[in-house]
């Protein structure tokens, strides 16, 4: 999968198999009988071209990161604990990070009212619309919306495999 994240583009058995071989000797019949495992366990999408396919990812790397995030919380018996401890694992440079995702999640209200101190007129009523749901299976479609965005997808030295992900990289 790190392949087909790193390029953000369909890619041939013959492409991974080359990329693969810069770094150590590999088959061709093994990649192409791993493409087509995750095919079939829905991690890729393939459309054929001529004799052979072109496999794309079904979602991006930081969806994959965060629906495992989600999955091992939501399996938590106390979901605040473990969160908890997920915080006191993390790094200066992560807990930064995690600060910036949840400015980006809240948006420019967020800058002028700490949450939950909102005033009566300017708290939303409650018979606002709620955000749309995404359609998909499990939520495993590709994020939309502009690039950069999304903290999980920015570049820096902390997080290499980000900037792996990104287009022309």
């Amino acid at each position: 999968m790190t392949r087909v994240w790193k390029w953000n583009r369909p890619v041939t058995v013959r492409e991974v198999l080359e990329d693969l071989q810069r770094e150590r000797s590999i088959a061709y019949t093994t990649v192409m009988t791993v493409l087509d495992n995750l095919h079939h366990k829905g991690w890729v999408r393939r459309e054929a071209e001529g004799r052979a396919y072109r496999y794309e990812a079904v979602s991006s790397r930081a969806a994959y990161a965060a629906a495992l995030m989600n999955d091992a919380w939501a399996q938590s018996d106390n979901p605040a604990a473990a969160l908890v401890a997920f915080f006191g694992m993390m790094s200066d440079e992560q807990r930064q990070a995690l600060s910036d995702a949840v400015r980006i999640v809240q948006g420019p209200e967020s800058d002028r009212e700490p949450a939950g101190t909102e005033s009566r007129e300017s708290a939303a009523p409650p018979e606002s619309p709620a955000t749309p749901a995404r359609s998909g299976a499990g939520g495993a479609e590709k994020a939309e919306g502009n690039p950069g965005e999304n903290p999980a997808e920015m570049p820096d030295e902390k997080n290499p495999a980000a900037a792996e992900d990104r287009p022309g990289r």
